[in-house]
């Protein structure tokens, strides 16, 4: 199999030749990286890593309008809905995703995914996230109305990367957290879950897939996870209380998990027997299927270089084992 036919086979629920793997570790540990191995994408080929999560420079709000706001002080969602979008479809903004899947998809043959900013998550940004789950009680009605205009840009920003040539767009919205939603179920379902499906209807539309990052704990949220059609779940945190083996157990044939490795409290801290034990526990439990292997964030600049070629040569070792 290629990395991305391996991908493919495990987002459908079949079991691929072995276990799919990747990482964020590129965002705190790149000069350490890039010391040993030349470059990060030397170490992404050095561990022949089957994904690639790609990005581009477009974002929905002007630099200009935001910081307007933000000298006024506490930014209001009234504020904010004066604000102009950047054009969605202005392609010059897309020339690093497109050199993103040449070198990865093309040349690599990787399944690559693209990043958007989702309704909660996006916006935690231009308000702050107190002010933020402070104004889903006390502006709904404004914030419907932000987040309708956001679903749209998302939409056509999700159709331009899946034109260019993505197998995957990648929603980062956390819901979590350590312990449940940071919001009501109710409030969830009625005020951000319905501008999702508008993403996710157009992705699945064009016989894509879509996946959701959320850290925490989002027990609460699973049965909205697949009624809104998510392919792909990042990274089922288990230091917030998701388990994978209940993943495993009651999930794996409606939805796929990326993550595996803890960066909350395994990857990271010195304590190597700890962390075989950990990868070798995930790896055994999705023998057959059902997890891409990934960091369940960004590995923190707390990991030394040599924890990190340890996990992952044998993370390397291990899955070619399942052959």
């Amino acid at each position: 199999m290629t990395s991305r036919e391996r991908v493919i086979a495990t987002i459908h629920h079949q079991k691929p030749d072995r276990m799919p793997v990747y990482g964020w570790v590129s965002a705190n540990l790149s000069e350490p990286i890039t010391a040993k191995f030349g470059s990060v994408a030397a170490f992404e080929d050095h561990y022949e890593y089957d994904l690639a999560h790609l990005f581009t420079g477009v974002w929905q709000y002007t630099k200009e309008d935001l910081e307007h706001i933000s000298k006024s002080g506490q930014p209001l969602p009234s504020a904010v809905l004066e604000c102009s979008l950047h054009d969605v479809n202005d392609m010059t903004m897309y020339q690093g995703l497109i050199d993103g899947i040449k070198h990865h998809k093309t040349d690599r043959g990787r399944f690559v995914y693209i990043q958007t900013p989702g309704i909660f998550e996006h916006h935690n940004g231009v308000f702050g996230i107190e002010n933020h789950l402070a104004y889903l009680l006390e502006f709904e009605a404004e914030l419907h109305d932000i987040y309708r205009r956001h679903a749209a840009w998302t939409r056509q920003f999700a159709m331009n990367c899946l034109d260019l040539g993505v197998d995957m767009v990648h929603v980062s919205d956390d819901w979590g957290g350590q312990h449940s939603l940071m919001f009501s179920p109710d409030l969830f379902r009625r005020l951000i879950k319905p501008y999702h499906q508008v993403t996710t209807k157009a992705v699945k539309s064009r016989g894509a897939f879509i996946s959701l990052h959320t850290d925490g704990n989002n027990n609460a949220a699973i049965a909205d996870i697949i009624d809104l059609g998510f392919d792909v779940v990042h990274p089922w945190q288990e230091s917030a209380g998701m388990s994978l083996q209940d993943f495993h157990d009651n999930y794996r044939q409606q939805f796929t998990v990326m993550g595996g490795l803890d960066i909350q409290t395994t990857l990271g801290f010195g304590n190597y027997d700890k962390l075989r034990a950990e990868i070798l526990r995930v790896v055994n439990l999705f023998k057959d299927g059902g997890l891409l292997f990934c960091t369940t964030h960004f590995v923190q600049n707390h990991c030394s270089i040599e924890e990190l070629t340890f996990a992952y040569d044998l993370i390397y070792e291990a899955v070619r084992k399942q052959k």
